[in-house]
């Protein structure tokens, strides 16, 4: 199973890919970071970040995994200059994390992104 290094650097070849962190959403740290952050600052972002996966994950219209089409897997935030796209990391143990790729609007490929990112979610996870 490749480390959070090894996958946060592999995440950064994805095309359009401007920076790539694992966080834990429970608490907002950052648990590791590759390229560049928006605004320049990693552990703000991994704040933000836990935040938005929080109201997500504590609102119900957006649970339904009790409906048979199970958790929660990605969010995806649009701007005008580029795409974030949070992927929750599954684990065996109760861990709380997500993988949060920024990308740039003009040069990443949303869906490839997405697949790319699920596939990487999947190695941490070690499945």
């Amino acid at each position: 199973m490749p480390g959070i290094d090894q996958v946060l650097a592999r995440a950064m070849g994805i095309p359009g890919v401007l920076g790539a962190g694992l966080t834990d959403w429970t608490s907002g740290l950052t648990l590791g970071t590759a390229g560049r952050a928006p605004h320049g600052d990693h552990d703000a972002t991994a704040a933000d970040t836990a935040e938005v996966v929080q109201a997500v994950a504590r609102n119900a219209t957006f649970d339904t995994a009790g409906q048979g089409a199970g958790p929660l897997e990605d969010l995806i935030v649009t701007t005008g200059g580029g795409y974030h796209l949070i992927r929750l990391v599954p684990t065996a143990f109760d861990s709380q994390t997500c993988l949060h790729l920024w990308l740039d609007r003009e040069r990443a490929n949303l869906a490839l992104a997405r697949l790319r990112l699920r596939e990487l979610a999947g190695e941490l996870a070690g499945s």
